[in-house]
Protein backbone atom coordinates (compact mmCIF):
# COMPACT_ATOMS: atom_id res chain seq x y z
CA UNK A 1 0.00 0.00 0.00
CA UNK A 2 1.03 4.13 -1.02
CA UNK A 3 1.82 5.87 2.24
CA UNK A 4 -0.54 8.15 0.60
CA UNK A 5 -3.26 5.75 1.04
CA UNK A 6 -1.93 4.67 4.62
CA UNK A 7 -2.05 8.12 5.26
CA UNK A 8 -5.83 8.87 3.84
CA UNK A 9 -6.67 5.78 6.23
CA UNK A 10 -5.14 6.85 9.30
CA UNK A 11 -6.83 10.50 8.84
CA UNK A 12 -10.15 9.26 7.46
CA UNK A 13 -12.70 10.61 10.47
CA UNK A 14 -15.67 7.70 11.17
CA UNK A 15 -19.07 9.61 12.68
CA UNK A 16 -17.84 7.49 15.52
CA UNK A 17 -15.52 10.70 16.31
CA UNK A 18 -18.20 13.12 16.49
CA UNK A 19 -19.98 11.00 18.84
CA UNK A 20 -17.30 10.48 20.95
CA UNK A 21 -16.44 14.69 21.05
CA UNK A 22 -20.32 15.15 21.69
CA UNK A 23 -20.28 12.52 24.49
CA UNK A 24 -17.18 14.24 26.31
CA UNK A 25 -19.01 17.87 25.51
CA UNK A 26 -21.77 16.44 27.20
CA UNK A 27 -19.76 14.42 30.05
CA UNK A 28 -21.97 11.27 29.04
CA UNK A 29 -20.54 7.75 28.92
CA UNK A 30 -20.94 5.49 26.21
CA UNK A 31 -22.77 3.04 28.62
CA UNK A 32 -25.66 6.11 29.59
CA UNK A 33 -25.93 7.20 25.65
CA UNK A 34 -26.30 3.71 25.48
CA UNK A 35 -28.98 3.51 27.85
CA UNK A 36 -30.87 6.58 26.60
CA UNK A 37 -31.09 5.20 23.45
CA UNK A 38 -32.43 1.95 24.45
CA UNK A 39 -29.36 -0.10 22.97
CA UNK A 40 -26.52 -2.46 24.25
CA UNK A 41 -22.95 -1.06 25.50
CA UNK A 42 -21.73 -3.10 22.59
CA UNK A 43 -23.86 -1.94 19.72
CA UNK A 44 -22.60 1.91 20.95
CA UNK A 45 -18.86 0.85 20.78
CA UNK A 46 -19.23 -0.45 17.06
CA UNK A 47 -21.10 2.43 15.69
CA UNK A 48 -18.15 4.26 16.97
CA UNK A 49 -15.68 2.29 15.66
CA UNK A 50 -17.17 1.99 12.83
CA UNK A 51 -17.86 -1.52 12.02
CA UNK A 52 -21.61 -1.03 12.17
CA UNK A 53 -23.17 1.64 10.16
CA UNK A 54 -25.32 4.92 11.53
CA UNK A 55 -29.17 3.89 10.37
CA UNK A 56 -31.64 6.10 9.64
CA UNK A 57 -33.31 4.82 13.22
CA UNK A 58 -29.39 5.38 15.04
CA UNK A 59 -29.79 8.83 13.44
CA UNK A 60 -32.86 9.86 14.90
CA UNK A 61 -32.22 8.13 18.20
CA UNK A 62 -28.95 10.37 17.87
CA UNK A 63 -30.85 13.57 17.28
CA UNK A 64 -32.86 12.85 20.61
CA UNK A 65 -30.36 11.96 22.96
CA UNK A 66 -27.21 14.25 21.51
CA UNK A 67 -29.83 17.38 20.43
CA UNK A 68 -27.79 17.21 16.93
CA UNK A 69 -29.79 16.72 13.82
CA UNK A 70 -30.24 13.38 12.07
CA UNK A 71 -29.44 14.76 8.58
CA UNK A 72 -26.24 15.88 10.01
CA UNK A 73 -25.47 12.18 11.01
CA UNK A 74 -26.90 10.38 7.82
CA UNK A 75 -25.06 12.84 5.53
CA UNK A 76 -21.64 12.02 7.94
CA UNK A 77 -22.19 8.34 7.21
CA UNK A 78 -22.69 8.40 3.31
CA UNK A 79 -19.61 10.74 3.43
CA UNK A 80 -17.41 8.58 6.01
CA UNK A 81 -18.66 5.01 4.04
CA UNK A 82 -18.06 6.69 0.57
CA UNK A 83 -14.10 7.87 1.37
CA UNK A 84 -13.79 4.48 2.97
CA UNK A 85 -15.25 2.76 -0.21
CA UNK A 86 -12.99 4.81 -2.44
CA UNK A 87 -9.72 4.25 -0.13
CA UNK A 88 -10.63 0.47 -0.82
CA UNK A 89 -11.09 0.35 -3.78
CA UNK A 90 -7.53 2.24 -4.78
CA UNK A 91 -6.00 -0.57 -2.51
CA UNK A 92 -7.42 -3.42 -4.08
CA UNK A 93 -6.51 -1.57 -7.71
CA UNK A 94 -2.88 -0.98 -6.54
CA UNK A 95 -2.92 -4.69 -5.80
CA UNK A 96 -3.43 -5.17 -9.35
CA UNK A 97 -0.48 -3.71 -11.15
CA UNK A 98 1.02 -6.78 -12.06
CA UNK A 99 -2.48 -7.75 -14.34
CA UNK A 100 -1.49 -5.06 -16.36
CA UNK A 101 1.83 -6.68 -17.70
CA UNK A 102 -1.27 -8.56 -19.58
CA UNK A 103 -2.29 -5.58 -21.40
CA UNK A 104 -1.67 -4.14 -24.44
CA UNK A 105 -0.88 -0.53 -22.94
CA UNK A 106 1.13 0.98 -25.71
CA UNK A 107 -1.39 0.31 -28.14
CA UNK A 108 -4.62 1.51 -26.25
CA UNK A 109 -2.95 4.48 -24.97
CA UNK A 110 -1.83 5.10 -28.91
CA UNK A 111 -5.24 4.68 -29.66
CA UNK A 112 -6.47 7.09 -26.97
CA UNK A 113 -8.47 4.14 -24.92
CA UNK A 114 -6.29 5.08 -22.21
CA UNK A 115 -4.28 8.26 -20.83
CA UNK A 116 -2.87 7.45 -17.58
CA UNK A 117 1.40 6.97 -17.83
CA UNK A 118 2.52 5.35 -15.08
CA UNK A 119 1.48 1.64 -14.18
CA UNK A 120 -0.94 2.36 -11.02
CA UNK A 121 -4.20 2.50 -9.28
CA UNK A 122 -5.39 4.91 -12.00
CA UNK A 123 -4.35 2.61 -14.75
CA UNK A 124 -5.67 -0.01 -13.71
CA UNK A 125 -9.39 2.00 -13.16
CA UNK A 126 -9.10 3.06 -17.06
CA UNK A 127 -8.61 -0.17 -17.81
CA UNK A 128 -11.11 -1.73 -16.04
CA UNK A 129 -13.82 0.94 -17.40
CA UNK A 130 -12.42 0.13 -20.73
CA UNK A 131 -13.48 -3.47 -20.41
CA UNK A 132 -16.78 -2.19 -18.88
CA UNK A 133 -15.94 -4.36 -15.86
CA UNK A 134 -15.89 -3.75 -12.02
CA UNK A 135 -12.82 -6.03 -11.39
CA UNK A 136 -9.93 -8.20 -12.53
CA UNK A 137 -12.05 -11.08 -11.67
CA UNK A 138 -15.08 -10.07 -13.85
CA UNK A 139 -12.51 -9.41 -16.45
CA UNK A 140 -11.02 -13.05 -16.39
CA UNK A 141 -14.60 -14.55 -16.03
CA UNK A 142 -16.08 -12.60 -19.18
CA UNK A 143 -12.84 -12.30 -21.52
CA UNK A 144 -10.78 -15.58 -20.95
CA UNK A 145 -12.66 -18.11 -19.41
CA UNK A 146 -15.71 -17.12 -21.45
CA UNK A 147 -13.79 -16.40 -25.15
CA UNK A 148 -10.66 -18.61 -24.38
CA UNK A 149 -11.47 -21.13 -22.23
CA UNK A 150 -9.70 -24.78 -22.70
CA UNK A 151 -9.64 -23.69 -26.36
CA UNK A 152 -6.16 -21.90 -25.52
CA UNK A 153 -3.58 -23.81 -25.34
CA UNK A 154 -1.94 -22.07 -21.27
CA UNK A 155 1.68 -21.05 -21.41
CA UNK A 156 3.64 -18.28 -20.82
CA UNK A 157 4.06 -16.52 -24.14
CA UNK A 158 0.50 -17.11 -24.95
CA UNK A 159 -0.49 -16.10 -21.41
CA UNK A 160 0.63 -12.76 -22.34
CA UNK A 161 -1.35 -12.77 -25.67
CA UNK A 162 -4.90 -12.95 -23.78
CA UNK A 163 -4.37 -9.07 -22.65
CA UNK A 164 -4.26 -8.53 -26.18
CA UNK A 165 -7.22 -10.67 -27.14
CA UNK A 166 -9.47 -9.90 -24.78
CA UNK A 167 -8.77 -5.54 -25.99
CA UNK A 168 -9.14 -6.18 -29.65
CA UNK A 169 -12.59 -7.99 -28.58
CA UNK A 170 -13.80 -5.04 -26.69
CA UNK A 171 -13.41 -2.65 -29.21
CA UNK A 172 -15.47 -4.37 -31.46
CA UNK A 173 -17.83 -4.43 -28.76
CA UNK A 174 -17.47 -0.63 -28.33
CA UNK A 175 -17.87 -0.04 -32.01
CA UNK A 176 -20.72 -2.35 -32.02
CA UNK A 177 -22.28 -0.67 -28.90
CA UNK A 178 -22.61 2.11 -31.14
CA UNK A 179 -24.41 1.36 -33.98
CA UNK A 180 -27.95 1.57 -34.48
CA UNK A 181 -28.96 -2.61 -35.12
CA UNK A 182 -32.25 -4.08 -36.30
CA UNK A 183 -33.60 -7.20 -35.33
CA UNK A 184 -30.69 -10.20 -36.86
CA UNK A 185 -32.73 -11.37 -40.38
CA UNK A 186 -31.22 -14.58 -41.57
CA UNK A 187 -33.08 -14.68 -44.61
CA UNK A 188 -31.78 -11.19 -45.63
CA UNK A 189 -28.12 -12.08 -44.47
CA UNK A 190 -28.58 -14.62 -47.28
CA UNK A 191 -29.32 -12.52 -49.42
CA UNK A 192 -26.79 -9.95 -48.79
CA UNK A 193 -23.92 -12.79 -48.95
CA UNK A 194 -25.17 -13.37 -52.83
CA UNK A 195 -25.55 -9.50 -53.77
CA UNK A 196 -22.14 -8.90 -52.05
CA UNK A 197 -20.84 -10.80 -55.33
CA UNK A 198 -20.79 -8.37 -57.00
CA UNK A 199 -18.75 -5.52 -55.00
CA UNK A 200 -16.22 -8.88 -54.60
CA UNK A 201 -15.12 -8.87 -58.27
CA UNK A 202 -15.81 -4.93 -58.94
CA UNK A 203 -13.87 -3.89 -55.57
CA UNK A 204 -15.02 -0.27 -55.75
CA UNK A 205 -13.12 2.60 -53.34
CA UNK A 206 -15.94 1.79 -50.79
CA UNK A 207 -15.93 -1.89 -50.89
CA UNK A 208 -15.50 -1.84 -46.85
CA UNK A 209 -18.91 1.22 -45.98
CA UNK A 210 -21.03 -1.01 -48.64
CA UNK A 211 -19.96 -4.27 -46.78
CA UNK A 212 -20.28 -2.45 -43.40
CA UNK A 213 -23.97 -1.08 -44.34
CA UNK A 214 -25.40 -4.02 -46.36
CA UNK A 215 -24.50 -6.20 -43.28
CA UNK A 216 -25.99 -3.78 -40.74
CA UNK A 217 -29.20 -3.59 -42.44
CA UNK A 218 -29.57 -7.55 -41.87
CA UNK A 219 -28.96 -7.01 -38.03
CA UNK A 220 -24.95 -7.97 -38.57
CA UNK A 221 -23.02 -5.95 -36.84
CA UNK A 222 -19.49 -5.78 -39.32
CA UNK A 223 -16.81 -3.74 -36.94
CA UNK A 224 -13.12 -3.10 -38.14
CA UNK A 225 -10.40 -2.82 -35.95
CA UNK A 226 -7.00 -2.56 -35.22
CA UNK A 227 -4.47 -5.73 -35.53
CA UNK A 228 -2.97 -5.82 -32.12
CA UNK A 229 0.39 -7.12 -31.94
CA UNK A 230 -0.01 -9.78 -29.40
CA UNK A 231 -2.93 -10.93 -30.88
CA UNK A 232 -2.40 -10.76 -34.71
CA UNK A 233 -6.31 -11.77 -35.39
CA UNK A 234 -7.91 -11.53 -38.95
CA UNK A 235 -11.46 -12.36 -37.90
CA UNK A 236 -13.78 -13.22 -35.28
CA UNK A 237 -17.39 -14.19 -34.35
CA UNK A 238 -20.01 -14.04 -31.38
CA UNK A 239 -23.26 -12.81 -30.64
CA UNK A 240 -23.75 -10.06 -28.30
CA UNK A 241 -27.47 -8.87 -27.05
CA UNK A 242 -29.40 -11.22 -29.91
CA UNK A 243 -27.01 -9.84 -32.63
CA UNK A 244 -23.80 -11.78 -34.68
CA UNK A 245 -21.27 -9.37 -34.20
CA UNK A 246 -18.45 -10.03 -37.28
CA UNK A 247 -14.84 -8.26 -36.16
CA UNK A 248 -12.55 -8.11 -39.37
CA UNK A 249 -9.00 -6.64 -39.46
CA UNK A 250 -7.13 -5.68 -42.91
CA UNK A 251 -4.23 -8.24 -41.32
CA UNK A 252 -3.48 -9.46 -44.44
CA UNK A 253 -3.41 -6.23 -46.59
CA UNK A 254 -5.35 -8.05 -49.86
CA UNK A 255 -8.53 -8.53 -51.47
CA UNK A 256 -8.90 -11.98 -51.52
CA UNK A 257 -7.78 -12.62 -47.87
CA UNK A 258 -10.82 -10.12 -46.60
CA UNK A 259 -13.20 -11.46 -48.86
CA UNK A 260 -12.48 -15.04 -47.70
CA UNK A 261 -11.64 -13.80 -44.20
CA UNK A 262 -15.34 -12.01 -44.07
CA UNK A 263 -17.25 -14.50 -45.60
CA UNK A 264 -15.62 -17.62 -43.53
CA UNK A 265 -17.03 -15.14 -40.49
CA UNK A 266 -20.41 -15.52 -41.81
CA UNK A 267 -20.37 -18.56 -42.08
CA UNK A 268 -19.90 -19.28 -38.31
CA UNK A 269 -23.18 -16.85 -38.17
CA UNK A 270 -25.23 -19.40 -40.55
CA UNK A 271 -23.95 -22.49 -39.42
CA UNK A 272 -22.65 -22.57 -36.08
CA UNK A 273 -24.29 -22.00 -32.37
CA UNK A 274 -24.54 -18.54 -31.25
CA UNK A 275 -23.11 -19.26 -27.76
CA UNK A 276 -19.81 -20.03 -29.44
CA UNK A 277 -16.63 -17.82 -29.99
CA UNK A 278 -14.37 -18.09 -33.20
CA UNK A 279 -11.25 -16.45 -33.25
CA UNK A 280 -9.31 -16.64 -37.04
CA UNK A 281 -5.34 -16.97 -36.73
CA UNK A 282 -5.14 -16.32 -32.89
CA UNK A 283 -1.70 -18.58 -31.81
CA UNK A 284 -2.37 -20.96 -29.06
CA UNK A 285 -6.12 -21.31 -29.66
CA UNK A 286 -8.05 -24.71 -30.32
CA UNK A 287 -10.13 -24.58 -33.26
CA UNK A 288 -12.81 -26.52 -33.96
CA UNK A 289 -11.26 -27.98 -36.78
CA UNK A 290 -14.88 -29.99 -38.20
CA UNK A 291 -16.72 -26.23 -37.99
CA UNK A 292 -13.46 -24.32 -39.35
CA UNK A 293 -13.65 -26.66 -42.65
CA UNK A 294 -17.46 -25.91 -42.77
CA UNK A 295 -16.51 -22.06 -42.36
CA UNK A 296 -13.52 -22.41 -44.73
CA UNK A 297 -15.78 -24.69 -47.35
CA UNK A 298 -18.62 -21.94 -47.00
CA UNK A 299 -16.64 -18.98 -48.51
CA UNK A 300 -14.84 -21.21 -50.87
CA UNK A 301 -18.23 -21.60 -52.41
CA UNK A 302 -19.40 -18.50 -51.94
CA UNK A 303 -16.61 -16.95 -53.92
CA UNK A 304 -16.35 -19.49 -56.68
CA UNK A 305 -18.41 -21.64 -58.09
CA UNK A 306 -16.06 -25.28 -57.33
CA UNK A 307 -16.52 -25.78 -60.89
CA UNK A 308 -13.91 -23.39 -61.61
CA UNK A 309 -11.21 -26.37 -61.35
CA UNK A 310 -12.77 -27.97 -64.73
CA UNK A 311 -11.24 -24.73 -66.46
CA UNK A 312 -7.92 -24.28 -65.40
CA UNK A 313 -5.68 -26.04 -67.85
CA UNK A 314 -3.07 -28.53 -67.29
CA UNK A 315 0.64 -27.58 -66.73
CA UNK A 316 1.39 -23.99 -66.43
CA UNK A 317 -1.34 -21.66 -65.60
CA UNK A 318 -0.98 -18.10 -67.47
CA UNK A 319 -2.39 -14.55 -66.62
CA UNK A 320 -4.56 -14.98 -69.14
CA UNK A 321 -6.03 -17.96 -67.90
CA UNK A 322 -6.60 -16.10 -64.52
CA UNK A 323 -8.44 -13.40 -66.70
CA UNK A 324 -10.59 -15.68 -68.39
CA UNK A 325 -11.70 -18.04 -65.72
CA UNK A 326 -12.92 -14.92 -63.50
CA UNK A 327 -14.77 -13.51 -66.25
CA UNK A 328 -16.64 -16.65 -66.61
CA UNK A 329 -17.57 -17.30 -62.73
CA UNK A 330 -18.04 -13.54 -62.22
CA UNK A 331 -15.32 -12.53 -59.75
CA UNK A 332 -11.99 -10.75 -58.97
CA UNK A 333 -8.65 -12.27 -60.67
CA UNK A 334 -7.35 -12.86 -57.29
CA UNK A 335 -10.23 -14.76 -55.71
CA UNK A 336 -9.04 -17.41 -58.17
CA UNK A 337 -5.38 -16.60 -57.72
CA UNK A 338 -6.30 -17.71 -54.01
CA UNK A 339 -8.62 -20.60 -54.97
CA UNK A 340 -5.52 -21.73 -56.38
CA UNK A 341 -2.84 -21.13 -54.11
CA UNK A 342 -5.00 -23.32 -51.72
CA UNK A 343 -5.22 -26.34 -53.82
CA UNK A 344 -1.57 -26.03 -54.85
CA UNK A 345 -2.57 -25.47 -58.09
CA UNK A 346 0.14 -22.34 -58.57
CA UNK A 347 2.91 -21.44 -56.47
CA UNK A 348 2.39 -18.51 -53.86
CA UNK A 349 4.84 -16.63 -56.12
CA UNK A 350 2.62 -16.69 -58.80
CA UNK A 351 -0.23 -14.06 -59.47
CA UNK A 352 0.43 -10.92 -56.81
CA UNK A 353 -0.21 -8.34 -59.74
CA UNK A 354 -3.94 -9.16 -59.52
CA UNK A 355 -4.29 -8.59 -55.39
CA UNK A 356 -5.81 -5.16 -54.39
CA UNK A 357 -4.12 -3.84 -51.14
CA UNK A 358 -6.64 -3.75 -48.50
CA UNK A 359 -5.83 -0.88 -46.10
CA UNK A 360 -8.81 0.25 -43.40
CA UNK A 361 -7.20 2.81 -41.69
CA UNK A 362 -9.51 5.45 -43.13
CA UNK A 363 -12.54 3.57 -41.38
CA UNK A 364 -11.37 2.77 -38.28
CA UNK A 365 -10.57 6.13 -37.57
CA UNK A 366 -13.88 6.85 -38.19
CA UNK A 367 -15.04 4.37 -35.98
CA UNK A 368 -12.97 5.59 -33.07
CA UNK A 369 -14.03 9.13 -33.66
CA UNK A 370 -18.10 7.49 -33.35
CA UNK A 371 -16.14 5.86 -30.21
CA UNK A 372 -15.62 9.59 -28.85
Amino acid sequence: MSTRLKDDRELLSKPGDTILETLEHLRMTQVELAERMGKKPSKIHDIITGKEPITVNTALQLEKVLGIDSAFWLTREIKYRETLSRIEQEEALEECKDWLKMQPIKELKSHGFIKSERPNAAMVEECLQFYGVASTMQWENIYVLQYASTSFRRSPVHQTALGSMAAWLRIGEIIMQKLSLPLYNKDGFKDVLGKLKKIVRQHPEDYAEQLQQSCISVGVALVYTISLPKAPISGATRWMGGNPLIQLTDRYKTNDQFWFTFYHEAAHVLLHGKKEVFLEDFEGYTQDEKKEKEANDFASRSLLDPCFVNDVPEGKVSENDIIRIARKYETHPAIVVGQLHHLKKVPYSFGSEFSIKVVLDDIIRGDKEIEK
